[in-house]
């Protein structure tokens, strides 16, 4: 039995229309011969009746502090009933489809409440529904815990359910599919001649992702990498192959690979506070550094673009946390200079390593367009650098076009 999981979003199926785009996509790979798994997000976008944002609105204007467990008791309702309105499609199409909620396709999940890791798959249920000819649609963004609590995964949850059951079912692959018709080389809406990939790594769209590509979850493409099943990010709206998401080796018996490809993409993550904390005139220097990384660890607040050096400690912060953050470190005792309205811009490449003068261009590029470098941090694949958010758009274009990538 040759298994494929698709997985469509919340913008694939926010009308009737869109949804029988989505159940063509479906058929046709049943056509094709295989056992088919669907995976649904909630239908829609913010505003939309039965979108997650939506539901949490519904409650967080009646109480914004809601006790996580039942916050996820009415998350799971989005992808129930996507997934049976989309059931509906299916069978009316004549074919025999049956729904399973995340617990019931064997999501197990830790009982961190709205933001659950999966701890193992299941999926008995699922092979038993696929070997009676069934095309099984699952309610993603959502789990169980061991003691029978119903929990959600956090945003992208519904990349992470694909993933998961991608490697418990050994899939030939998973497709994911969206409003775009593949992984780009920047945000379209920045960048207007941006580049759809043909091929991209593992290793290169986990860090895409993570620094702010938002096409795909990063969560769902490390749990892709444990069994190096092949992700296909490709449109619900047109019949475009997409971008191929797969390991080194797989890229280069299936295509051929460009050696000058210094850089993949360009990424970028609005709405960044940098806070700068002066020590040189404490003597416990490291006592207060760990003071100060620990305070922000108890307090859920997850700090970036990490810099200590002997007179200062300099990291950035989400601008939803900077105040919180600048009041830990006041009760700690010590000053700290905030610039509010800061974005990361990432320069991202599975080639750059070892390659000089890539950090060379990223500073001509924004020298070039007046555009101040606030600060900087790299890694094999990555170079960051934090601007002032007014200068974001700028920057991505810059950098766009400074290596080629259209």
């Amino acid at each position: 039995m040759k298994i494929i999981v698709q997985k469509f979003g919340g913008s694939s199926l926010s009308t009737q229309e869109k949804r029988l785009q989505a159940a063509n996509k479906v058929i046709a790979a049943k056509k094709d011969g295989y056992a088919i798994v669907v995976v649904v997000s909630a239908m829609g976008r913010t505003g939309d009746p039965y979108a997650t944002d939506t539901l949490i609105n519904l409650v967080k204007n009646i109480n914004r502090d809601i006790n996580p467990r039942e916050l996820d008791l009415l998350l799971n309702c989005g992808e129930i009933i996507s997934a049976v309105v989309f059931c509906q499609v299916i069978s009316n199409l004549g074919y025999e489809a049956i729904v399973l909620t995340g617990a019931q396709a064997g999501i197990i999940t830790d009982n961190s409440f709205t933001e659950a890791r999966i701890l193992k798959v299941n999926p008995e249920k699922v092979f038993k529904n696929l070997k009676d000819n069934k095309i099984v649609i699952v309610a993603g963004f959502q789990g169980i815990t061991h003691d029978g609590e119903l929990t959600t995964l956090g945003r992208g949850g519904s990349d992470t359910t694909a993933a998961a059951l991608g490697v418990a079912l050994d899939a030939q692959f998973v497709e994911i599919f969206t409003d775009v018709d593949g992984i780009k080389t920047a945000d379209p809406r920045i960048v207007k001649d941006a580049k759809t990939l043909d091929v991209v790594t593992y290793n290169e769209i986990c860090h895409l992702a993570h620094q702010g590509a938002k096409v795909i979850h990063p969560r769902a493409v490390e749990i892709a990498m444990q069994k190096n099943i092949p992700l296909r990010v490709r449109s619900t709206f047109n019949d475009a192959p997409g971008t191929l998401v797969t390991n080194h080796s797989d890229m280069q018996n299936s295509v051929e690979i460009s050696s000058d490809r210094l850089i993949t993409g360009i990424a970028h993550v609005p709405r960044i506070t940098q806070l700068k904390i002066p020590t040189k005139n404490y003597k416990d220097i490291k006592g207060l550094e760990l003071k100060i990384f620990r305070s922000m660890a108890l307090s859920n607040i997850s700090i970036d673009f990490i810099n200590v050096h002997p007179d200062q400690v300099i990291f950035t912060v989400r601008d939803d946390d900077a105040e919180k953050a600048e009041q830990i470190i006041n009760n700690l005792g010590l000053e700290v200079e905030v610039l509010p309205g800061c974005a990361k811009v990432s320069a991202v490449g599975a080639n750059m390593a070892g390659v000089p003068g890539v950090m060379a261009k990223i500073v001509e590029a924004l020298t070039e367009e007046n555009i101040q470098i606030l600060q900087t941090a790299d890694s094999h694949t990555t170079i960051w650098c934090l601007v002032k958010k007014e200068d974001m758009e700028k920057a991505v274009i810059a950098l766009h076009r400074k290596f080629n990538l259209s």
